[in-house]
């Protein structure tokens, strides 16, 4: 008994992401199946239409070991994208490629802001880099970001828009950061995932610039927007074929499942799906944005399919909405933000009413 809650402990206090429906069903009483889950922040819309069936399909070829290469879902990334074959690396999930790319280049010291997505660090802690922080707290990026340089550096990760306060980096910054990182020697890791759901994303992308900075690589994932979390499927792109070829190496060899394959073919011929995604996140968040405002919240203005807000002095918002059915992500472990701070995905109005129903009636209500 002794050992299991220990392990019980060890799993709570590890995990450091949002969407654990197991874990917080255990803490509440509740099924999995009857929570609403605010945490994780997945496509209101669902799957893509044919995702599923693709899948199931699937099915009848995993009597055979997938594709090493994912060549069918690269050549297709490449047609969807306009990126060259060779640009384009897959992996289990974004996190995946993340831990590949440290693993691949074990970096001596690196940049990193606060807050960011936690597996920047979590990945860089296993290499036993030197990590420097640049903090942000509810603030975006600025040149005092590029302050930070050196030749000392071997690696920058970034995420744009933030992960978890959804605040955006305008494109000729970032540029500058890559101009300066170029000179240094310096290889950036530019986090997109979350650009899908920002209407004007070209304007913001640097994937136009690949073969003008070797040293860039871009994170993309199909989990977000084509919500598959539980499939485990991303890319990143970078015209340094080499380091793509020492991050396949990194990792085990079969990284993608045929499921993951066939659901992320499927997923990038749904036509006009990211468009129907963008007009009801643009909805519902600036209907939850305002809600939440209503309450009192201080609300952060993020542009992505999630919200970061402030409920001043309440550090227990999360356990109080769980015993009301409702998971929201605690920003306490993010470095930068303080323990009253929490990050809501937008969902569809339904469950975005239901949230404000819950926080209505549990807020003011300290314990």
């Amino acid at each position: 008994m002794a050992e299991c809650r220990k392990r019980k402990e060890t799993e709570a206090a590890g995990f450091l992401h949002g969407g654990d429906l197991e874990g917080a069903a255990e803490k509440s009483g509740f099924a999995p199946s009857d929570l609403l889950d605010f945490s994780a922040n997945i496509n209101p819309l669902g799957m893509p239409p044919g995702v599923r069936e693709a899948i199931v399909e699937s099915m009848d070829r995993a009597l055979f070991y997938p594709d090493p290469f994912c060549r069918k879902l690269r050549k297709a990334l490449a047609e969807h994208t306009g990126q060259k074959t060779e640009y384009i690396l897959c992996g289990n999930g974004g996190a995946d490629l993340i831990y590949r790319l440290v693993y691949a280049l074990r970096p001596k010291k690196a940049l990193v802001t606060a807050p960011a997505f936690a597996e920047y660090e979590e990945a860089l802690v296993q290499t036993g880099t030197e990590l420097l922080f640049h903090e942000l707290g509810e603030a975006p990026v600025t040149d005092s970001f590029l302050e930070k340089l050196s030749p000392e550096l071997d690696l920058v990760f970034l995420c744009n828009p933030n992960n978890p306060t959804g605040l955006l980096t305008e494109k000729p910054l970032i540029q500058k950061l890559l101009d300066r990182s170029r000179e240094l020697g310096v290889r950036v890791l530019l986090d997109e995932c979350f650009l899908d759901f920002v209407p004007e994303k070209e304007e913001y992308s640097l994937a136009d610039l690949l073969e003008e900075y070797p040293g860039l690589v871009i994170l993309k994932s199909f989990t977000k927007l084509y919500a598959i979390p539980g499939l485990r499927l991303g890319y990143v792109l970078s015209s340094d074929t080499e380091l793509l070829e020492r991050m396949r190496r990194a990792g085990q060899p079969w990284a993608v499942s045929e499921a993951a394959q066939a659901a992320g073919i499927a997923a990038l011929q749904a036509e006009g799906f990211r468009e129907r995604t963008i007009r009801l996140v643009t909805e519902e968040r600036a209907f939850l944005k305002k809600s939440l405002e209503d309450m009192g919240f201080h609300v952060l203005d993020g542009q992505a399919n999630y919200l970061c807000f402030r409920a001043q002095g309440d550090k227990k918002l999360t356990e109080r909405l769980l015993k009301e059915g409702i998971l929201l992500r605690s920003c306490a472990n993010y470095r930068g933000l303080g323990a009253d701070y929490y990050r809501t995905a937008v969902r569809g109005r339904a469950e975005n009413e239901r949230l404000q129903a819950a926080l209505g009636k549990v807020v003011g209500r300290h314990e």
